[in-house]
C-alpha cells in the first residue's frame, strides 16, 4: 500500500495537484467557497506530502553515498604506503589508523582510543583549527623525520568534527635542507681596534714581536673553528667559515675577545679586537657588506666586542667593559670641517634632540646654533618646551633676544622646512627617540652628533655622523667642534651656559665618564665667562621635589648586594627620577641603581652605574640605550610588576653570560 502511494505521488502528484487547483477555481467561480477551500487544501497537502517523500529519498541516497565514500576512503587509506589516522578534534582521540602508522611506531598494538598527544609527544591540532593544511613542526618517529598534512572533512551540523591526518616521510629532504643551512657561508672581519695605541713609539722589532703574538692568537683560534683566514691589512683579517660553526663561536662567547686581551705591548696596553659577522645574505658580497656594517657598529659602540648582522637585525656579544678614549683632535677638526660644508648650502637648519630634552640635548643644539649664526644661516631648535627636562635652562635661553623665534614644535618645523633644509640631530642616534620622527623622515639631509653607544635601530641615512661613544656628552663634542669653526667671542653667554650645563649633567659634576678632553672643553667654556654658580642654579630643585626625590630613594630595595632598584608606580618627572638614581649611587656598597617610574601609560627605567657594571648592556634587551654608566628604557603596555620582573631577568642574564 505504501509503495503504491509513493508510486502514485512520484508519477502524478503534480498532475493531481494542478487538477485540484483548477476544480477549486471553478467552484470558487460558482460561489461554492467551502468546496473550493477543501479542494485547495487537498492540493496543498498532496504537494507537501510529495516534497517530504522526495527529501527523505534524497537523504537516504546521500547517506548511502557518504557511507560508501567513507568505506572506500578507509579501504584506500588502509593500503596506502604512508601513515594515516582519523582523530577527533575535541579531545584528540584516535578513532582509526592504518597499519603503516603501527609500522612507523614499531608496534603491533592498535592505538585506537588513545590521545594523539600521548602517541606523539606534544603533538597538537591547533594548526588544523587555524585553517592550515600542514603542521609547522616536523615530527620525529624513531630515526625518521615526518611532515604532517591534514584536513577537516565537512560533516553534518550535529556530527562531531574529526581530522584526517597523513604523515609523509621527509627524512632525506629535511636532512639535505639542514646540511645546506649548516654549510652556508658566514663572512667575518676581525679588526685589532687599538693597533695604533699598541704600536705607538715602538721599535720595528717590538712591532714585529707584537704582530707575531697577535697573529698567533687569531690563527690558533681560527684553526679550531675551521674555515679560511686571510690577513687583509696589518690590523685587519678576513675569516670565512660555515654557519654550523657560528653556534659554537657564540656558545664560546667569542673567546677570541678574551684571549686577545692577554697580548700586551711593552707599555702594558692590552690588545682589543672588534668582530663583525655577516650571515644569511644572498651572496658572498652581501655577507661581506653585512660584516662591514657589523664591524662599524662594534666600533661605534666602543670596540672590544662582536656584532652579528643578518638580513633583519644586529646581535651583540661582549662590550661590557668601559670604553677607553680612542678619538683624536685631528678627527674632531675634520668632522668640524665636514659639518660646516654640510651647513653651507642649506637654506635653513633645524636642530633636534631626543624627547623630554635635557640640558645636554639643549646645550648641544644651542652650540650648533652658534655655528649656524656665524655662517649666516637661519636656524630653529625643535623641542617641546612644555615637556622638557630642563625648564630653567630654557627660560634663560629664551630670554635672549636672538632666541625669541628659535624654538619650534615638530609640526611647525615641517611647515617651515623645504627641500634644501638640513636637520641636525643631537644627543641621540635612535629614530624612535627624536623629538619629531615625522620631521626626521621628511628631511633630505640629516646629520647626527651623539655620544651614546649606537643602537641596532640607529639613524642610518645620515649624510654626516659625528659619533663618539668615548665623549662624556654631546655638549662636549659640540664645544670641541666650536673651537675649530667659530670665533669664541660670537658665542652668546646663554649658549656657553647651556653647553656647560650639558657637560655637568652627563658627567654628574665631573665624576663619571670624564677624560682630559672633557676638562679641556669645560676650561674653554669657563675661560669664555661661564659662572659655575649659574650652572649649579640650573639644577636646583624646589622643596617638594626634594621630598619626592627622597621618597623615591626610600622605596629602593637592594638586589644582588650591590644594586638598588626603586619602583614608583606613579607619575614622576624624568629629571627627578634621574637625580634619585644618581643619589642612590652615593650609598655605601651600591654600584648600580635603577629607578622605575610611570609617565602616562609608559613605564620608564632610569639606570646609573659607577662604572663596574655596564647598564646600557643590561637595558638593551628591553629596548633601552645610553652608555655604560647612564642608560634608560621605555616599557609600553606593561604593569610596574611586569616591568620589575623584566628588569630583574635582564640583570640576571647580564651576569649569567658575563
Amino acid at each position: 500500500m505504501e509503495r503504491s502511494v509513493k508510486r502514485l505521488l512520484r508519477n502524478g502528484a503534480y498532475i493531481f495537484t494542478a487538477a485540484l487547483l483548477i476544480f477549486s477555481a471553478i467552484e470558487a467561480a460558482r460561489k461554492e467557497y467551502a468546496m473550493a477551500a477543501a479542494m485547495a487544501a487537498a492540493a496543498i497537502f498532496l504537494l507537501a506530502l510529495d516534497l517530504a517523500v522526495t527529501r527523505q529519498r534524497v537523504k537516504g541516497i546521500a547517506a548511502n553515498v557518504q557511507t560508501a565514500v567513507d568505506n572506500l576512503s578507509k579501504t584506500v587509506s588502509s593500503t596506502a604506503p604512508w601513515p594515516m589516522a582519523e582523530v577527533r578534534l575535541s579531545d584528540g582521540e584516535i578513532l582509526w589508523h592504518n597499519r603503516q602508522l603501527q609500522k612507523a611506531l614499531n608496534t603491533a598494538e592498535s592505538r585506537v582510543g588513545e590521545r594523539i598527544g600521548n602517541v606523539f609527544r606534544d603533538f597538537k591540532l591547533d594548526w588544523l583549527q587555524a585553517g592550515k593544511l600542514e603542521c609547522p613542526d616536523e615530527l620525529q618517529i624513531r630515526e625518521r623525520r615526518f611532515r604532517c598534512l591534514g584536513f577537516i572533512p565537512k560533516r553534518e551540523a550535529d556530527a562531531e568534527a574529526v581530522a584526517q591526518l597523513l604523515w609523509i616521510d621527509s627524512t632525506e629532504l629535511l636532512t639535505t635542507r639542514d646540511e645546506y643551512l649548516r654549510s652556508r657561508p658566514v663572512v667575518s672581519i676581525i679588526l685589532i681596534d687599538n693597533y695604533e695605541d699598541l704600536t705607538n713609539n715602538l721599535s720595528d722589532s717590538a712591532v714585529s714581536t707584537l704582530n707575531a703574538a697577535l697573529n698567533e692568537r687569531i690563527s690558533a683560534w681560527a684553526e679550531k673553528i675551521g674555515g679560511l683566514l686571510r690577513k687583509l691589512e696589518r690590523n685587519r683579517f678576513l675569516f670565512i667559515f660555515e654557519a654550523k660553526e657560528l653556534f659554537r663561536i657564540t656558545e664560546g662567547k667569542f673567546s677570541l675577545l678574551d684571549s686577545t686581551r692577554e697580548v700586551m705591548n711593552p707599555n702594558g696596553i692590552a690588545a682589543t679586537i672588534s668582530f663583525g659577522v655577516g650571515k644569511d645574505g644572498e651572496s658572498f658580497k652581501e655577507n661581506f657588506d653585512f660584516a662591514s656594517l657589523a664591524l662599524e657598529m662594534a666600533l661605534s659602540r666602543g670596540g672590544d666586542q662582536a656584532v652579528i648582522k643578518d638580513k633583519y637585525d644586529f646581535s651583540f656579544y661582549g662590550g661590557r667593559a668601559i670604553e677607553t678614549e680612542r678619538r683624536s683632535k685631528v678627527k674632531s677638526r675634520v668632522m668640524a670641517s665636514s659639518l660646516t660644508a654640510l651647513i653651507r648650502p642649506a637654506s635653513r637648519v633645524f636642530l633636534m634632540g631626543h624627547r623630554n630634552a635635557d640640558a645636554d640635548a639643549i646645550g648641544a643644539a644651542c652650540g650648533v646654533a652658534a655655528l649656524c649664526r656665524s655662517m649666516g644661516k637661519k636656524y630653529h631648535i625643535v623641542v617641546n618646551v612644555d615637556a622638557s627636562a630642563a625648564p630653567k635652562l630654557l627660560e634663560v635661553i629664551k630670554a635672549d633676544s636672538l632666541y625669541q623665534d628659535v624654538f619650534l614644535s615638530g609640526q611647525d618645523a615641517m611647515l617651515a622646512a623645504d627641500a634644501r633644509s638640513l636637520l641636525i640631530v643631537v644627543d641621540t642616534n635612535r629614530p624612535d627617540q627624536v623629538e619629531s620622527r615625522e620631521l626626521l623622515e621628511s628631511m633630505n639631509q640629516v646629520a647626527v652628533i651623539d655620544h651614546h653607544r649606537r643602537a641596532a635601530d640607529y639613524i642610518s641615512n645620515a649624510a654626516l655622523n659625528i659619533h663618539e661613544p668615548f665623549a662624556s656628552s654631546a655638549s662636549e663634542l659640540v664645544t670641541e667642534l666650536l673651537t675649530y669653526t667659530v670665533d669664541a667671542k660670537t658665542i652668546l653667554p646663554c649658549e656657553l651656559l647651556a653647553l656647560m650645563a650639558g657637560i655637568v649633567l652627563d658627567t654628574k659634576n665631573f665624576t663619571v665618564r670624564v677624560n682630559s678632553r672633557t676638562f679641556e672643553a669645560a676650561a674653554f667654556l669657563r675661560y669664555q665667562g661661564v659662572d659655575p654658580v649659574d650652572v649649579k642654579r640650573m639644577f636646583q630643585s624646589g622643596f617638594e621635589e626634594t621630598v619626592r626625590r627622597y621618597r623615591i630613594i626610600e622605596s629602593a630595595r637592594v638586589y644582588r648586594d650591590e644594586m638598588a632598584i626603586s619602583c614608583v608606580d606613579e607619575e614622576v618627572n624624568r629629571a627627578l627620577a634621574g637625580q634619585a638614581a644618581d643619589e642612590l649611587l652615593s650609598i655605601d656598597g651600591i654600584r648600580v641603581s635603577f629607578v622605575l617610574f610611570r609617565q602616562g601609560d609608559v613605564i620608564y627605567v632610569s639606570a646609573r652605574s659607577v662604572g663596574t657594571v655596564n647598564v646600557q648592556v643590561i637595558l638593551e634587551p628591553l629596548g633601552g640605550g645610553g652608555n655604560a654608566v647612564t642608560a634608560g628604557a621605555q616599557l609600553k603596555n606593561t604593569t610596574m610588576q611586569e616591568a620589575q620582573e623584566m628588569l630583574v631577568d635582564a640583570i640576571d642574564h647580564y651576569f649569567a653570560v658575563e
